[in-house]
């Protein structure tokens, strides 16, 4: 069922919500929480079929906010507000409005979406584009118990992991620290099964990918060893290698589906490691509302930390090799015409 509102406030949206309701038969509220979506036109479609695959684990009210771009100075002086109201199979399992903000009420739109809240229960709001730097003290992240951004989709996803470092307010999350939870989980499970030390470790990943950073920033904290960070093609994470005192642990995975696990002394073995969509995403954040401190640990290490302890460190095996292999080039002929000389004089 869908209700299509032109000029409108926040008032007539909540009548329509309980007329809508009464028409499908459903008068009562169902829902455990508020999931405020902030977004453009462009990805809103993307980011509200998400949300509704993820409502059927968690039903929610979802509130699309959309603020449009008014053209003209007399657009922009006028405020409006337009909305969609959707229910029954139109919004999945809860309830969705689509809120289209016009002019100066674009300044204001947590004073459109404070009334539309279901009472007494939390509220997430998740920006899938164009995050503010600081989630917590946006007028809309203000309203919420947990705030969903993802440096992903940034301009500059490294540089704003940390930003997000020095802002960092409990109940900040990130999409990109969400997408490598299997990736920790199946690390983890593999020092269970040796009895070792963990000396230094290797993440590789496609370039710009805050991903990788954030695994490189989880293992150096929780493993206290230098991380080196290497680039690939891709897709997304591709590789971890753990040095041990008992053989190397890597965990391979090069086409974005299938990994495999070596162990030393153990037979390889496949593993399912897909790249899950967002809604997959958004619905492991909606499981738990208090704040993520292994999220907080692990983007507050510092990438710069991670940069130093891997240049001291880690990568000192390397620096011998290539050494060795140019200085011999311009000096192999006279050290072979040398080395007769020598052996005369020792005959």
């Amino acid at each position: 069922m869908k209700t299509d509102l032109t000029d409108t406030t926040s008032s007539k949206i909540n009548k329509a919500l309980v007329l809508g309701r009464r028409a499908i038969g459903t008068p009562a509220v169902g829902m455990v929480l508020t999931l405020v979506i902030v977004t453009d036109e462009e990805n809103a479609y993307d980011a509200l079929k998400a949300a509704n695959d993820a409502s059927r684990e968690h039903p929610s009210r979802t509130l699309v906010v959309i603020k449009r771009v008014s053209r003209s100075p007399r657009d922009r002086a006028k405020a409006r507000l337009d909305a969609e109201v959707r229910l029954g199979a139109d919004a999945s399992t809860g309830e969705t409005v689509v809120l289209r903000l016009y002019g100066e009420v674009v300044d204001h739109a947590q004073s459109v979406v404070l009334p539309l809240l279901l009472p007494d229960a939390p509220v997430v709001v998740w920006w899938p584009v164009n995050a503010p730097t600081d989630p917590a003290n946006d007028p809309l992240g203000s309203l919420a118990q947990r705030r969903v951004t993802d440096t992903y989709a940034a301009e500059q996803p490294i540089q704003e992991l940390t930003a997000r470092a020095d802002r960092y307010t409990p109940g900040d999350t990130d999409l990109s620290w969400t997408r490598i939870t299997p990736w920790r989980s199946m690390l983890a499970a593999a020092l269970d099964q040796v009895v070792c030390e963990v000396t230094s470790a290797e993440v590789e990943g496609e370039e710009f990918n805050p991903s990788v950073e954030l695994l490189a920033m989880w293992l150096a904290e929780r493993l206290k060893v230098p991380v080196r960070r290497s680039k690939s093609t891709g897709p997304g994470l591709t590789s971890v290698r753990m040095e041990t005192s008992s053989g190397p642990i890597v965990l391979d995975r090069p086409d974005g589906s299938l990994a495999t696990l070596s162990i030393q002394g153990q037979p390889d073995r496949a593993v399912a490691l897909k790249r899950r969509e967002t809604a997959e995403l958004i619905a492991e954040e909606l499981r738990r509302l208090d704040p993520d401190d292994t999220y907080a640990t692990a983007l507050k290490f510092g990438l710069e930390r991670l940069d130093e302890e891997a240049a001291t460190l880690a990568p000192e095996p390397e620096v011998p090799g290539p050494v060795a292999v140019e200085a011999p080039e311009p000096t192999a002929k006279p050290a072979a015409k040398k080395a007769p000389a020598k052996k005369a004089a020792a005959k």
